[in-house]
């Protein structure tokens, strides 16, 4: 089959682009290295961005310490009070070993976050404000610790946000923050 467009002759590749051409590629370019820029610095400056370090961990390993924090917090009906600053949380099929939690408001947490298994997403949002929300990336193998603070007491749900199989549904837990 051939193409309806007729093949242009000569040499057009070697024609002089118009001004206005010329124009809107300087626009162009200029436009993309402001995007550029602006990416860069926001990462830098805008304080989005989650920081804390990263360990590599077996996850047998983890599940030890998750085991020793467990033995150090207090059980309650409503979930475990760690005993210090240390929250351990870790992502499986189909829900998160170590939550609920009971935190208090205004105290600053290290979240010790990893995966047994498979990639999952760790999302935080209030109850009251679904449209304020934290999402993070665990990953099997790497313990990544995040400080954290909720200046507000109320529930905090915890859902997964990265699809792990056919429960993922099921796959939430909560942040009790009390004053």
């Amino acid at each position: 089959m051939s193409s309806p467009l007729k093949p242009l002759e000569g040499n057009w590749w070697g024609i002089p682009a118009n001004r206005y051409e010329k124009l809107w590629v300087q626009i162009s370019v200029v436009w993309g290295l402001i995007l550029f820029g602006w990416m860069v610095g926001w990462s830098f400056f805008g304080n989005q961005n989650q920081h804390g370090p990263t360990y590599r961990i077996e996850p047998a390993t983890y599940r030890a310490k998750l085991a020793a924090y467990r033995e150090a917090s207090t059980a309650t009906e409503q979930g475990l009070r760690p005993a210090g600053e240390d929250v351990y949380i870790a992502a499986m099929r189909y829900g998160f070993d170590g939550l609920p939690v009971i935190l208090k408001a205004g105290k600053t947490y290290r979240l010790h976050l990893t995966s047994y298994d498979v990639q999952h997403g760790f999302s935080v949002r209030p109850e009251h404000a679904l449209s304020k929300q934290l999402s993070l990336q665990l990953l099997p193998g790497y313990e990544w610790v995040i400080p954290m603070r909720f200046d507000e007491p109320g529930v905090y749900h915890v859902i997964c946000n990265e699809f792990c199989g056919i429960g993922h549904r099921t796959m939430h837990g909560i942040f009790i923050v009390e004053e």
